[in-house]
Protein backbone atom coordinates (compact mmCIF):
# COMPACT_ATOMS: atom_id res chain seq x y z
CA UNK A 1 0.00 0.00 0.00
CA UNK A 2 2.55 2.32 0.77
CA UNK A 3 4.57 1.80 -3.04
CA UNK A 4 1.41 2.86 -4.15
CA UNK A 5 1.02 6.31 -2.09
CA UNK A 6 4.30 7.05 -2.89
CA UNK A 7 3.90 6.59 -6.31
CA UNK A 8 0.91 8.72 -6.84
CA UNK A 9 2.69 11.10 -4.54
CA UNK A 10 5.83 11.27 -7.20
CA UNK A 11 3.30 11.87 -10.31
CA UNK A 12 1.32 14.38 -8.35
CA UNK A 13 4.46 16.26 -7.76
CA UNK A 14 5.33 16.10 -11.20
CA UNK A 15 2.48 17.02 -12.80
CA UNK A 16 2.16 20.07 -10.17
CA UNK A 17 5.96 20.69 -11.77
CA UNK A 18 4.92 20.35 -15.30
CA UNK A 19 2.02 22.79 -14.95
CA UNK A 20 3.95 25.49 -13.29
CA UNK A 21 6.34 25.07 -15.80
CA UNK A 22 3.87 25.51 -18.72
CA UNK A 23 2.05 28.48 -16.74
CA UNK A 24 2.09 31.84 -17.93
CA UNK A 25 4.81 33.72 -16.72
CA UNK A 26 5.45 37.92 -16.37
CA UNK A 27 8.43 37.48 -19.26
CA UNK A 28 6.16 35.90 -21.50
CA UNK A 29 3.63 38.29 -20.68
CA UNK A 30 6.02 40.92 -21.45
CA UNK A 31 7.71 39.26 -24.45
CA UNK A 32 4.16 38.56 -25.98
CA UNK A 33 3.09 42.13 -25.81
CA UNK A 34 6.14 44.40 -26.52
CA UNK A 35 9.25 44.69 -28.75
CA UNK A 36 9.37 43.99 -32.65
CA UNK A 37 6.44 41.86 -34.30
CA UNK A 38 8.96 38.76 -35.35
CA UNK A 39 10.13 38.56 -31.29
CA UNK A 40 6.35 38.84 -30.41
CA UNK A 41 4.96 35.76 -32.66
CA UNK A 42 8.00 33.81 -31.53
CA UNK A 43 6.73 34.11 -27.79
CA UNK A 44 3.31 33.50 -28.91
CA UNK A 45 3.61 30.94 -30.69
CA UNK A 46 6.11 29.72 -27.83
CA UNK A 47 3.35 29.87 -25.71
CA UNK A 48 0.51 28.61 -27.03
CA UNK A 49 2.84 25.25 -27.84
CA UNK A 50 2.14 24.63 -23.76
CA UNK A 51 -1.12 26.65 -23.40
CA UNK A 52 -2.91 27.08 -19.94
CA UNK A 53 -5.92 29.13 -19.31
CA UNK A 54 -4.09 32.19 -18.20
CA UNK A 55 -2.77 32.25 -21.67
CA UNK A 56 -5.40 31.94 -23.66
CA UNK A 57 -7.06 35.15 -21.74
CA UNK A 58 -3.69 37.03 -21.97
CA UNK A 59 -4.20 36.45 -26.09
CA UNK A 60 -7.56 37.46 -26.13
CA UNK A 61 -6.96 40.33 -23.83
CA UNK A 62 -4.00 41.90 -26.41
CA UNK A 63 -6.56 41.16 -29.68
CA UNK A 64 -8.85 43.00 -27.98
CA UNK A 65 -6.41 45.56 -27.30
CA UNK A 66 -6.82 45.54 -23.40
CA UNK A 67 -3.08 45.39 -22.52
CA UNK A 68 -0.83 48.15 -21.50
CA UNK A 69 2.79 47.64 -20.91
CA UNK A 70 4.39 49.45 -17.30
CA UNK A 71 8.41 49.11 -17.50
CA UNK A 72 8.98 45.49 -17.93
CA UNK A 73 5.70 44.07 -16.81
CA UNK A 74 2.45 43.33 -18.96
CA UNK A 75 -1.18 44.81 -17.64
CA UNK A 76 -4.69 43.59 -18.32
CA UNK A 77 -6.95 45.93 -18.42
CA UNK A 78 -10.57 44.57 -17.48
CA UNK A 79 -13.71 46.36 -16.57
CA UNK A 80 -11.32 49.72 -15.90
CA UNK A 81 -9.04 48.05 -13.67
CA UNK A 82 -5.39 46.22 -13.76
CA UNK A 83 -4.77 42.73 -13.56
CA UNK A 84 -1.76 41.02 -13.41
CA UNK A 85 -2.07 38.61 -16.35
CA UNK A 86 -0.32 35.74 -14.68
CA UNK A 87 -2.16 35.58 -11.26
CA UNK A 88 -5.10 37.73 -11.85
CA UNK A 89 -4.41 39.55 -9.48
CA UNK A 90 -5.37 43.43 -9.20
CA UNK A 91 -2.81 45.72 -9.69
CA UNK A 92 -2.18 49.38 -9.92
CA UNK A 93 -2.02 51.14 -13.07
CA UNK A 94 0.97 53.87 -13.26
CA UNK A 95 0.15 56.50 -15.02
CA UNK A 96 2.72 56.50 -17.44
CA UNK A 97 1.63 53.02 -18.71
CA UNK A 98 1.44 52.58 -23.00
CA UNK A 99 -1.03 50.72 -24.70
CA UNK A 100 0.54 48.14 -26.83
CA UNK A 101 0.38 48.36 -30.73
CA UNK A 102 -0.93 46.16 -32.65
CA UNK A 103 -0.38 45.91 -36.35
CA UNK A 104 -1.95 43.75 -39.16
CA UNK A 105 0.05 41.19 -39.10
CA UNK A 106 -0.04 40.91 -35.23
CA UNK A 107 -3.81 40.77 -35.43
CA UNK A 108 -3.76 37.76 -37.46
CA UNK A 109 -1.61 36.04 -35.47
CA UNK A 110 -4.03 36.52 -32.63
CA UNK A 111 -6.54 35.24 -34.57
CA UNK A 112 -4.22 32.28 -35.25
CA UNK A 113 -3.22 31.44 -31.57
CA UNK A 114 -6.97 31.76 -30.56
CA UNK A 115 -8.28 29.29 -33.52
CA UNK A 116 -5.43 26.69 -32.38
CA UNK A 117 -6.29 26.55 -28.87
CA UNK A 118 -9.49 25.90 -29.49
CA UNK A 119 -8.67 22.81 -31.61
CA UNK A 120 -8.69 21.54 -28.19
CA UNK A 121 -12.03 22.66 -26.91
CA UNK A 122 -14.26 19.80 -25.58
CA UNK A 123 -17.49 21.82 -27.98
CA UNK A 124 -17.12 20.01 -31.13
CA UNK A 125 -18.86 23.46 -32.91
CA UNK A 126 -16.03 25.59 -31.67
CA UNK A 127 -13.04 22.70 -32.84
CA UNK A 128 -14.87 23.22 -36.17
CA UNK A 129 -15.02 26.97 -36.82
CA UNK A 130 -11.25 26.44 -35.21
CA UNK A 131 -10.19 24.14 -38.20
CA UNK A 132 -12.33 26.17 -40.98
CA UNK A 133 -10.25 29.64 -39.74
CA UNK A 134 -7.32 27.15 -39.89
CA UNK A 135 -7.47 25.57 -43.18
CA UNK A 136 -5.12 27.68 -45.31
CA UNK A 137 -2.14 27.67 -42.57
CA UNK A 138 1.50 26.90 -43.55
CA UNK A 139 3.05 28.10 -40.38
CA UNK A 140 5.41 24.75 -39.07
CA UNK A 141 5.39 26.50 -35.65
CA UNK A 142 1.69 25.53 -34.78
CA UNK A 143 2.70 21.51 -36.16
CA UNK A 144 2.92 20.46 -32.40
CA UNK A 145 -0.42 21.80 -31.14
CA UNK A 146 -1.85 20.76 -34.32
CA UNK A 147 -0.59 17.12 -33.29
CA UNK A 148 -1.87 17.18 -30.01
CA UNK A 149 -5.47 17.84 -31.67
CA UNK A 150 -5.03 14.98 -33.77
CA UNK A 151 -4.73 13.27 -31.15
CA UNK A 152 -7.16 14.02 -29.31
CA UNK A 153 -9.90 14.60 -31.70
CA UNK A 154 -12.37 11.63 -31.97
CA UNK A 155 -14.69 12.79 -34.98
CA UNK A 156 -13.67 11.30 -38.07
CA UNK A 157 -14.38 14.06 -40.06
CA UNK A 158 -12.35 16.58 -38.01
CA UNK A 159 -9.67 14.41 -37.74
CA UNK A 160 -9.62 14.47 -41.63
CA UNK A 161 -9.36 18.20 -41.98
CA UNK A 162 -6.78 18.05 -39.29
CA UNK A 163 -4.97 16.02 -41.27
CA UNK A 164 -4.54 17.83 -43.97
CA UNK A 165 -3.62 21.54 -42.45
CA UNK A 166 -0.87 18.99 -40.86
CA UNK A 167 0.40 17.64 -44.62
CA UNK A 168 0.32 21.77 -45.79
CA UNK A 169 2.58 22.71 -42.44
CA UNK A 170 4.77 19.29 -43.17
CA UNK A 171 4.91 19.92 -47.24
CA UNK A 172 7.97 22.76 -46.09
CA UNK A 173 9.27 20.31 -43.69
CA UNK A 174 13.20 19.95 -43.53
CA UNK A 175 12.91 15.86 -43.32
CA UNK A 176 12.51 15.01 -47.33
CA UNK A 177 10.32 11.86 -45.76
CA UNK A 178 7.57 13.90 -44.25
CA UNK A 179 7.77 16.29 -47.24
CA UNK A 180 6.90 13.62 -49.80
CA UNK A 181 4.29 12.25 -46.97
CA UNK A 182 2.29 15.33 -47.70
CA UNK A 183 2.69 15.51 -51.24
CA UNK A 184 0.89 12.06 -51.22
CA UNK A 185 -1.48 12.97 -48.51
CA UNK A 186 -2.46 16.15 -50.31
CA UNK A 187 -2.95 14.50 -53.70
CA UNK A 188 -6.33 14.02 -52.83
CA UNK A 189 -7.75 17.64 -51.86
CA UNK A 190 -9.16 19.55 -54.18
CA UNK A 191 -8.66 23.29 -52.98
CA UNK A 192 -7.05 26.01 -54.94
CA UNK A 193 -5.16 26.49 -51.56
CA UNK A 194 -3.46 23.13 -51.69
CA UNK A 195 -2.57 23.57 -55.56
CA UNK A 196 -1.26 27.30 -54.40
CA UNK A 197 1.10 25.51 -51.78
CA UNK A 198 1.93 22.52 -54.48
CA UNK A 199 3.05 25.00 -57.09
CA UNK A 200 4.99 26.84 -54.04
CA UNK A 201 6.90 23.90 -53.07
CA UNK A 202 7.30 22.50 -56.68
CA UNK A 203 9.53 25.75 -57.29
CA UNK A 204 11.95 25.50 -54.51
CA UNK A 205 11.83 21.58 -54.18
CA UNK A 206 15.51 19.99 -54.47
CA UNK A 207 14.90 16.20 -54.08
CA UNK A 208 13.90 14.60 -57.11
CA UNK A 209 11.32 11.62 -55.32
CA UNK A 210 9.31 14.67 -53.52
CA UNK A 211 9.44 16.71 -56.61
CA UNK A 212 7.89 14.04 -58.76
CA UNK A 213 5.21 13.20 -55.95
CA UNK A 214 4.59 17.15 -55.57
CA UNK A 215 3.94 17.28 -59.40
CA UNK A 216 1.88 14.53 -59.58
CA UNK A 217 -0.25 15.40 -56.30
CA UNK A 218 -0.72 18.83 -58.43
CA UNK A 219 -1.94 17.11 -61.07
CA UNK A 220 -4.26 15.08 -59.24
CA UNK A 221 -5.66 18.72 -57.53
CA UNK A 222 -5.93 20.18 -60.93
CA UNK A 223 -8.08 17.46 -62.25
CA UNK A 224 -10.73 17.98 -58.82
CA UNK A 225 -10.49 21.46 -59.65
CA UNK A 226 -11.50 21.20 -63.05
CA UNK A 227 -14.18 18.85 -62.30
CA UNK A 228 -15.72 21.46 -59.53
CA UNK A 229 -15.22 23.92 -61.91
CA UNK A 230 -17.28 22.64 -64.51
CA UNK A 231 -19.82 21.37 -62.09
CA UNK A 232 -19.85 24.99 -60.52
CA UNK A 233 -20.15 26.59 -64.06
CA UNK A 234 -23.42 23.83 -64.61
CA UNK A 235 -25.05 24.81 -61.18
CA UNK A 236 -24.55 28.23 -62.17
CA UNK A 237 -26.38 27.71 -65.17
CA UNK A 238 -29.42 25.63 -64.07
CA UNK A 239 -29.59 28.29 -61.23
CA UNK A 240 -29.68 31.57 -63.82
CA UNK A 241 -31.98 29.26 -66.24
CA UNK A 242 -34.83 28.70 -63.78
CA UNK A 243 -34.66 32.26 -62.87
CA UNK A 244 -35.19 32.98 -66.56
CA UNK A 245 -38.09 29.86 -66.43
CA UNK A 246 -39.86 32.10 -63.66
CA UNK A 247 -39.66 35.12 -65.58
CA UNK A 248 -40.60 33.83 -68.57
CA UNK A 249 -43.28 31.69 -67.74
CA UNK A 250 -46.03 34.01 -66.93
CA UNK A 251 -44.74 35.87 -70.25
CA UNK A 252 -45.62 32.96 -72.23
CA UNK A 253 -48.83 32.99 -70.76
CA UNK A 254 -49.70 37.09 -71.80
CA UNK A 255 -47.44 36.89 -75.10
CA UNK A 256 -47.63 33.21 -76.02
CA UNK A 257 -51.24 32.72 -75.66
CA UNK A 258 -52.58 35.79 -75.48
CA UNK A 259 -50.79 37.95 -78.19
CA UNK A 260 -49.96 40.66 -75.65
CA UNK A 261 -46.85 42.47 -76.07
CA UNK A 262 -46.59 42.87 -72.60
CA UNK A 263 -43.59 45.62 -71.61
CA UNK A 264 -44.61 46.38 -68.17
CA UNK A 265 -43.74 42.87 -67.54
CA UNK A 266 -40.33 43.48 -65.50
CA UNK A 267 -42.38 45.53 -63.28
CA UNK A 268 -44.85 43.10 -62.20
CA UNK A 269 -41.99 41.04 -60.97
CA UNK A 270 -40.93 44.21 -59.22
CA UNK A 271 -44.50 44.43 -57.55
CA UNK A 272 -43.84 41.07 -56.56
CA UNK A 273 -40.74 41.62 -54.63
CA UNK A 274 -41.42 44.41 -53.16
CA UNK A 275 -44.32 42.55 -51.63
CA UNK A 276 -41.87 40.05 -50.57
CA UNK A 277 -40.12 43.16 -48.51
CA UNK A 278 -43.77 44.32 -47.10
CA UNK A 279 -44.20 40.74 -45.15
CA UNK A 280 -40.96 40.62 -44.36
CA UNK A 281 -41.44 44.11 -42.79
CA UNK A 282 -44.87 42.84 -41.18
CA UNK A 283 -43.00 40.06 -40.07
CA UNK A 284 -40.19 41.92 -38.45
CA UNK A 285 -42.67 43.95 -36.41
CA UNK A 286 -45.44 42.21 -35.39
CA UNK A 287 -44.19 38.54 -35.32
CA UNK A 288 -40.60 38.92 -34.83
CA UNK A 289 -40.65 34.79 -33.69
CA UNK A 290 -41.89 33.56 -36.80
CA UNK A 291 -39.71 35.70 -38.77
CA UNK A 292 -37.74 32.42 -40.74
CA UNK A 293 -41.14 31.91 -42.04
CA UNK A 294 -42.29 34.91 -43.51
CA UNK A 295 -41.39 33.77 -47.01
CA UNK A 296 -44.18 31.29 -46.44
CA UNK A 297 -46.50 34.21 -46.40
CA UNK A 298 -44.73 35.92 -48.95
CA UNK A 299 -45.11 33.75 -51.78
CA UNK A 300 -48.94 34.15 -52.11
CA UNK A 301 -48.64 37.50 -51.58
CA UNK A 302 -46.66 38.35 -54.14
CA UNK A 303 -48.28 36.34 -56.44
CA UNK A 304 -52.06 38.24 -54.88
CA UNK A 305 -50.68 41.61 -55.66
CA UNK A 306 -49.06 41.15 -59.16
CA UNK A 307 -51.89 39.66 -60.63
CA UNK A 308 -54.42 42.13 -59.24
CA UNK A 309 -51.96 44.49 -60.74
CA UNK A 310 -52.53 42.35 -63.75
CA UNK A 311 -56.26 42.66 -63.97
CA UNK A 312 -56.37 46.25 -63.71
CA UNK A 313 -54.19 46.61 -66.54
CA UNK A 314 -56.37 44.19 -68.37
CA UNK A 315 -59.46 45.76 -67.38
CA UNK A 316 -58.26 49.37 -67.85
CA UNK A 317 -56.14 49.29 -70.93
CA UNK A 318 -55.05 46.57 -72.62
CA UNK A 319 -58.68 45.20 -73.31
CA UNK A 320 -59.22 48.00 -76.31
CA UNK A 321 -55.88 46.60 -77.40
CA UNK A 322 -55.96 43.28 -78.75
CA UNK A 323 -54.84 42.65 -81.74
CA UNK A 324 -52.72 45.59 -82.16
CA UNK A 325 -49.54 44.31 -80.98
CA UNK A 326 -47.88 47.94 -81.90
CA UNK A 327 -50.07 49.87 -79.46
CA UNK A 328 -50.08 47.37 -76.66
CA UNK A 329 -46.22 47.63 -76.74
CA UNK A 330 -46.11 51.38 -76.51
CA UNK A 331 -48.54 51.36 -73.88
CA UNK A 332 -47.66 48.53 -71.37
CA UNK A 333 -43.86 50.59 -72.07
CA UNK A 334 -45.45 53.62 -70.89
CA UNK A 335 -47.32 51.63 -68.13
CA UNK A 336 -43.71 50.20 -66.72
CA UNK A 337 -42.46 53.65 -66.42
CA UNK A 338 -45.32 54.89 -64.37
CA UNK A 339 -45.59 51.76 -62.33
CA UNK A 340 -41.58 52.62 -61.86
CA UNK A 341 -41.82 56.29 -60.54
CA UNK A 342 -45.09 54.85 -58.08
CA UNK A 343 -42.82 52.96 -56.30
CA UNK A 344 -39.83 55.30 -55.88
CA UNK A 345 -42.22 57.46 -54.63
CA UNK A 346 -43.59 55.11 -52.38
CA UNK A 347 -40.73 52.95 -51.24
CA UNK A 348 -37.83 55.91 -52.51
CA UNK A 349 -35.15 55.38 -55.19
CA UNK A 350 -32.76 53.37 -53.74
CA UNK A 351 -32.94 49.35 -53.20
CA UNK A 352 -34.62 48.04 -50.07
CA UNK A 353 -33.28 44.84 -48.04
CA UNK A 354 -34.60 41.37 -48.52
CA UNK A 355 -33.24 38.75 -46.06
CA UNK A 356 -32.74 35.48 -46.74
CA UNK A 357 -34.56 33.23 -44.03
CA UNK A 358 -32.26 31.28 -41.52
CA UNK A 359 -33.19 27.93 -43.44
CA UNK A 360 -32.10 29.43 -47.24
CA UNK A 361 -28.90 30.67 -45.76
CA UNK A 362 -25.27 28.61 -46.37
CA UNK A 363 -24.95 26.11 -48.62
CA UNK A 364 -24.42 21.88 -49.20
CA UNK A 365 -20.69 21.41 -49.96
CA UNK A 366 -20.36 18.76 -52.77
CA UNK A 367 -16.71 19.24 -53.33
CA UNK A 368 -13.71 20.76 -51.81
CA UNK A 369 -14.53 23.97 -54.57
CA UNK A 370 -18.28 23.16 -55.01
CA UNK A 371 -20.79 24.34 -52.39
CA UNK A 372 -24.54 24.67 -53.71
CA UNK A 373 -26.09 27.87 -52.12
CA UNK A 374 -29.26 26.94 -50.39
CA UNK A 375 -30.86 29.67 -51.75
CA UNK A 376 -30.18 28.53 -55.29
CA UNK A 377 -31.05 25.68 -54.51
CA UNK A 378 -34.14 26.43 -53.12
CA UNK A 379 -35.20 28.59 -55.78
CA UNK A 380 -34.24 26.03 -58.61
CA UNK A 381 -36.78 23.70 -56.95
CA UNK A 382 -39.42 26.45 -56.72
CA UNK A 383 -39.35 27.09 -60.58
CA UNK A 384 -40.01 23.73 -61.42
CA UNK A 385 -43.11 23.68 -58.77
CA UNK A 386 -44.55 26.71 -59.96
CA UNK A 387 -44.01 25.02 -63.97
CA UNK A 388 -45.34 21.73 -62.87
CA UNK A 389 -48.75 23.88 -61.50
CA UNK A 390 -48.63 26.00 -64.39
CA UNK A 391 -48.61 23.07 -66.81
CA UNK A 392 -51.34 20.85 -64.67
CA UNK A 393 -53.59 24.38 -64.92
CA UNK A 394 -53.58 25.37 -68.27
CA UNK A 395 -54.08 21.63 -69.50
CA UNK A 396 -55.98 19.81 -66.70
CA UNK A 397 -58.35 22.78 -65.63
CA UNK A 398 -61.46 24.73 -66.38
CA UNK A 399 -60.05 27.72 -66.79
CA UNK A 400 -56.67 26.11 -68.79
CA UNK A 401 -59.17 24.73 -71.31
CA UNK A 402 -60.59 27.76 -71.44
CA UNK A 403 -57.74 30.08 -71.82
CA UNK A 404 -56.67 27.61 -74.76
CA UNK A 405 -59.92 27.41 -76.61
CA UNK A 406 -59.79 31.49 -76.50
CA UNK A 407 -56.41 32.08 -77.48
CA UNK A 408 -56.90 28.98 -80.29
CA UNK A 409 -60.41 30.37 -81.69
CA UNK A 410 -62.43 33.35 -79.73
CA UNK A 411 -65.28 33.71 -82.23
CA UNK A 412 -66.18 29.79 -81.51
CA UNK A 413 -65.71 29.86 -77.72
CA UNK A 414 -67.88 32.67 -77.17
CA UNK A 415 -70.31 30.94 -79.38
CA UNK A 416 -69.50 28.22 -76.75
CA UNK A 417 -71.19 30.29 -74.25
CA UNK A 418 -67.68 31.44 -73.10
CA UNK A 419 -66.86 34.84 -71.27
CA UNK A 420 -64.07 35.96 -73.41
CA UNK A 421 -63.71 38.67 -71.51
CA UNK A 422 -63.29 37.48 -68.34
CA UNK A 423 -61.11 34.86 -69.58
CA UNK A 424 -58.94 37.37 -70.84
CA UNK A 425 -58.48 38.94 -67.23
CA UNK A 426 -57.72 35.70 -65.40
CA UNK A 427 -55.04 34.55 -68.10
CA UNK A 428 -53.64 38.05 -68.06
CA UNK A 429 -53.96 38.03 -64.23
CA UNK A 430 -52.31 34.63 -64.16
CA UNK A 431 -49.41 35.48 -66.14
CA UNK A 432 -49.17 38.89 -64.10
CA UNK A 433 -49.43 36.83 -60.77
CA UNK A 434 -46.51 34.13 -62.13
CA UNK A 435 -44.34 37.48 -62.55
CA UNK A 436 -44.72 38.09 -58.84
CA UNK A 437 -43.70 34.52 -58.03
CA UNK A 438 -40.23 35.45 -60.41
CA UNK A 439 -39.72 38.90 -58.23
CA UNK A 440 -40.31 37.07 -55.19
CA UNK A 441 -37.61 34.81 -55.89
CA UNK A 442 -35.47 37.29 -57.33
CA UNK A 443 -35.49 39.43 -54.05
CA UNK A 444 -33.60 36.04 -52.59
CA UNK A 445 -30.65 36.48 -54.63
CA UNK A 446 -29.99 39.87 -55.66
CA UNK A 447 -31.01 43.73 -54.80
CA UNK A 448 -34.98 44.62 -54.50
CA UNK A 449 -34.78 48.44 -56.50
CA UNK A 450 -37.40 50.49 -59.23
CA UNK A 451 -35.25 48.62 -61.77
CA UNK A 452 -35.57 45.39 -60.92
CA UNK A 453 -37.53 44.38 -63.88
CA UNK A 454 -35.45 46.28 -66.35
CA UNK A 455 -32.92 43.32 -66.47
CA UNK A 456 -34.65 40.07 -67.42
CA UNK A 457 -37.23 41.98 -69.32
CA UNK A 458 -35.58 41.16 -72.57
CA UNK A 459 -34.07 37.73 -71.39
CA UNK A 460 -37.50 36.40 -70.95
CA UNK A 461 -38.71 37.75 -74.59
CA UNK A 462 -35.53 35.79 -75.93
CA UNK A 463 -36.71 32.73 -74.17
CA UNK A 464 -40.31 32.57 -75.14
CA UNK A 465 -39.50 32.85 -78.40
CA UNK A 466 -36.97 31.05 -78.97
CA UNK A 467 -38.78 28.44 -77.18
CA UNK A 468 -42.04 28.60 -79.13
CA UNK A 469 -44.73 31.17 -78.76
CA UNK A 470 -47.09 29.25 -76.91
CA UNK A 471 -45.13 26.51 -75.95
CA UNK A 472 -44.35 25.53 -72.33
CA UNK A 473 -41.87 23.45 -73.05
CA UNK A 474 -39.97 25.36 -75.22
CA UNK A 475 -39.51 28.01 -72.65
CA UNK A 476 -38.62 25.12 -70.64
CA UNK A 477 -35.44 24.11 -73.01
CA UNK A 478 -35.09 27.70 -73.67
CA UNK A 479 -34.29 28.91 -70.19
CA UNK A 480 -32.14 26.32 -69.15
CA UNK A 481 -30.13 25.82 -72.37
CA UNK A 482 -29.78 29.46 -72.50
CA UNK A 483 -28.62 29.86 -68.58
CA UNK A 484 -26.22 27.15 -69.28
CA UNK A 485 -24.69 28.17 -72.36
CA UNK A 486 -24.58 31.78 -71.06
CA UNK A 487 -22.26 30.61 -67.88
CA UNK A 488 -20.09 28.27 -69.85
CA UNK A 489 -19.34 31.08 -72.34
CA UNK A 490 -18.90 33.83 -69.34
CA UNK A 491 -16.13 31.32 -68.21
CA UNK A 492 -14.29 31.85 -71.46
CA UNK A 493 -15.02 35.35 -72.81
CA UNK A 494 -16.63 37.21 -70.16
CA UNK A 495 -19.92 38.48 -69.27
CA UNK A 496 -19.94 41.13 -71.86
CA UNK A 497 -19.64 38.47 -74.73
CA UNK A 498 -21.20 35.77 -73.17
CA UNK A 499 -24.28 37.41 -74.01
CA UNK A 500 -23.57 39.15 -77.17
CA UNK A 501 -22.49 35.63 -78.07
CA UNK A 502 -25.87 34.43 -76.57
CA UNK A 503 -27.98 37.18 -78.65
CA UNK A 504 -26.52 36.22 -82.21
CA UNK A 505 -27.17 32.38 -81.19
CA UNK A 506 -30.84 33.08 -80.86
CA UNK A 507 -30.97 35.36 -84.41
CA UNK A 508 -29.22 33.14 -86.54
CA UNK A 509 -31.64 30.13 -84.82
CA UNK A 510 -34.35 32.40 -85.51
CA UNK A 511 -33.48 32.76 -89.22
CA UNK A 512 -33.22 28.84 -89.75
CA UNK A 513 -35.81 28.26 -87.81
CA UNK A 514 -38.31 30.94 -87.15
CA UNK A 515 -41.07 28.79 -85.13
CA UNK A 516 -38.32 28.16 -82.69
CA UNK A 517 -37.76 25.04 -81.06
CA UNK A 518 -41.64 24.00 -80.24
CA UNK A 519 -44.19 24.83 -83.54
CA UNK A 520 -47.73 24.39 -83.26
CA UNK A 521 -48.61 21.96 -85.32
CA UNK A 522 -51.87 20.69 -86.95
CA UNK A 523 -54.89 23.24 -86.70
CA UNK A 524 -53.55 25.42 -84.02
CA UNK A 525 -51.14 26.70 -86.14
Amino acid sequence: MFPTFFHRLIACLLLCAAVQAHALTPQAARAMAAGETDERIAALQQAIATPDDATLAFIRAMADDAVKIAGDRAITIKDGKGLDPTTGAEVTVPDDAEDIVNNNRMRGEFDAALASLQLLSPDAAQRRAAIESLKEETDAARLPLIEKALAAEKDAGLRGRLEAIRARMLLADRDAAHRLEAAQYLAASGTPATRTVLLEQLRQEADPRVKAAIQSALASVEGRLQWGEKLAALFSGVSLGSILLLVALGLAITYGLMGVINMAHGELMMIGAYATYVVQGLFQKYLPGAFDWYLVAAVPAAFCASALMGAVLERSVIRFLYGRPLETLLATWGISLMLQQLVRTVFGAQNVGVENPAWMSGGVQLMDNLQLPWNRVIIVAFAFAVLGGVAYLIGRTRLGLFVRGVTQNRPIASCMGVNTARVDTYAFALGSGIAGLAGCALSQVGNVGPDLGQGYIVDSFMVVVLGGVGQLAGTVYAALGLGVLNKFLEGWTGAVLAKIAVLVFIIVFIQKRPQGIFAMKGREA
